[in-house]
């Protein structure tokens, strides 16, 4: 396959949604279903295309199966921003007689929403607006905090009538960062976790131990701290972690005692209590823990598992 087609089918496959990637190579009927079995559609939109390409390059494909790719992508039903942006617009409008909704289109399928709420009888606060960023042909939104929290149904309404969505899907995440959040959403981070190979070799880290200590010692370092390296590498794999500040933990429990009459095993209500980490970086202070020595590995599955719900507010109960 000559650089020309192979360009062909990296713009063609390029202009794909993640969300209708599947769907239309399937539809493409080029690929098979083992192959496409094989492909990682939880990596970076750029690899992703790079793997295809490389696929199709193999099974030798030609400039004519690169259009009747071109041609699946256009029979599909496509996504219209226009109508999208007026429908949004018109369910807040007459909703509230105040209200300002401005739009701004961004990469990847995406646009950006900035709302500036009034009631019945004020003009619109222009200095609390609220910010949306919608991806099209997704039931996931982003948006900034609400200063009128008796709007955000009408928000969420709003979005899932626009959207043709039956609805915005609701997710206990919070980060400043709003890359990070599109990577856990949209599964584009490169944790490894089930597929991680633990057969692949670990690469080899001088060990800064006194020359004089005793060689056994030295062993068993070594072995604790190959140990450590590979189960770090299970959980987190060897890539920069989404950006998240903070992950919180409501925690509600029963006091549970072996002495009868206990003051507080007689106590109806639950215990509560809240646990907050917080950190610049958070899911890279987590991967650091136990290769530096301050916390064992693995990690509370509490901790590791934030990317792979979408979620750092946490509730736990007694079951």
């Amino acid at each position: 396959m000559d650089e020309t087609v192979a360009e062909f089918f990296k713009r063609t496959i390029l202009k794909i949604p993640m969300t209708e990637m599947m769907t239309i190579l399937k539809a493409w009927d080029f690929l098979s279903e083992k192959q496409l079995q094989n492909v990682n559609f939880q990596q970076r939109k750029e690899s992703l295309v790079h793997d295809l390409v490389l696929l199709c390059e193999k099974k030798r494909a030609s400039v004519h199966d690169a259009a009747l790719l071109d041609i699946v992508c256009e029979d599909i039903d496509l996504f219209d921003m226009e109508q999208f942006k007026s429908s949004f617009k018109k369910i807040l409008q007459r909703a509230l007689k105040n209200v300002m909704v401005s739009f701004r289109d961004a990469e990847e399928n995406a646009v950006w929403i900035r709302i500036a709420w009034g009631t019945q009888y004020r003009k619109p606060n222009q200095y609390k607006p609220v910010y949306v960023v919608y991806y099209s042909q997704t039931p996931y939104a982003f948006t900034s905090s609400c200063p009128l929290r008796s709007n955000i149904p009408l928000l969420g309404q709003a979005l899932t009538v626009a959207s043709n969505h039956h609805k915005i899907v609701k997710m206990d995440l919070r980060s400043r960062y709003l890359d990070s959040l599109k990577a856990i959403v949209f599964k584009q981070y490169n944790q490894t976790f089930e597929t991680y190979n633990s057969t692949t070799p670990l690469q080899e880290k001088s060990l800064e131990l006194d020359i004089h200590m005793d060689s056994r010692i030295i062993h068993e370092n070594r072995i604790e701290k190959e140990r450590v390296q590979r189960v770090t590498q299970e959980t987190f794999g060897d890539y920069s972690q989404p950006r998240l500040e903070f992950a919180q933990y409501k925690l509600e429990t029963k006091f549970k005692s072996d002495f009868n009459g206990d003051i507080l095993a007689e106590r109806k209500e639950p215990l509560r209590c809240l646990i907050k980490f917080s950190s610049p970086h958070l899911l890279e202070a987590l991967k650091s823990l136990a290769p530096a020595g301050i916390a064992d590995a693995p990690l509370s599955p509490l901790l590791t598992c934030i990317p792979n719900k979408g979620m750092n507010y946490f509730k736990i109960k007694d079951k």
